[in-house]
């Protein structure tokens, strides 16, 4: 293990504990919730699975710069990296899936894969612009990996002067908790539980909590097969919502050249 970053570290558990007083009665209310629900669909389906996943690490579709970097903005919204970052570590995932040059290889146990890779520097973290250096061409991009947190405390006023503390628990703290710990699910569950429809040399599988949960990336081991694909869920009975809503987009004319197995 690397030098520990002990910022990540303490950024998470404050994160987590302020998400657990989040659910204390006194900060429940419809509204929050109603808060935490459109915030996690903005930044774990638009952001983290549309935006960072199939379309910036894949381009599995294409759509107009202007929703490409909406789509970015939602991404950055979940903290996991600003877009260049997130890019360049997913893409070595792929192609060191479950060695030692993969950032998250769940062979080094469920929770290096789920949480711990991310506490000490990493090679695959120094290497990350390498591995995208298409998108430091887009200046936009550079700065939202620099500053991405400043999309959190600018969303933390706003919900403030909306609802009070409540609001701001529950679509800051709670809601980045839920969505760490479901996108982690897809390295660490995903990678140990389900079935495997395709013999793939990673440790892939396709779970179907995970996929329910983020809206389709738990169809992991097809992802794995046919990594460029827009949809994951290729199987019958297989749901990916995300997936559903690049159908939408496609035809509405929005998104083009869009990828299948």
């Amino acid at each position: 293990m690397g030098k520990l970053k002990w910022e990540t570290i303490i950024f998470m558990v404050v994160v987590h504990l302020l998400g657990l007083v989040a659910l204390l009665p006194q900060f429940w209310s419809w509204g929050s919730v109603t808060v935490f629900l459109i915030l996690y669909w903005v930044t774990a389906c638009l952001g983290v699975t549309i935006g960072y996943h199939r379309l910036l690490s894949h381009r599995s579709f294409k759509v107009p710069k202007w929703l490409e970097r909406f789509f970015a903005t939602c991404g950055a919204l979940s903290a996991e990296y600003g877009p260049i970052n997130w890019v360049g570590i997913h893409r070595q995932h792929h192609k060191y899936s479950d060695t030692e040059k993969d950032p998250h290889n769940i062979h080094q146990g469920f929770w290096h894969s789920h949480l711990t890779w991310m506490f000490s520097v990493s090679e695959a973290e120094k290497r990350a612009y390498e591995f995208a250096k298409d998108l430091q061409r887009d200046s936009y991009y550079l700065w939202l990996d620099n500053w991405f947190l400043v999309l959190q405390v600018s969303l933390g006023l706003l919900l403030y002067i909306l609802g009070g503390w409540s609001y701001v628990l529950w679509g800051i703290f709670l809601r980045l908790a839920v969505v760490y710990q479901v996108t982690w699910l897809v390295n660490s569950l995903a990678h140990t539980s389900g079935d495997r429809a395709y013999d793939t040399p990673d440790n892939s599988h396709n779970n179907k909590l995970v996929a329910m949960l983020t809206f389709g990336e738990g169809w992991h081991n097809n992802h794995h097969m046919f990594p460029k694909s827009a949809r994951h869920g290729l199987l019958p009975g297989q749901v990916d919502i995300t997936w559903y809503h690049i159908l939408v987009m496609q035809r509405l004319g929005l998104a083009k050249a869009v990828l299948l197995k």
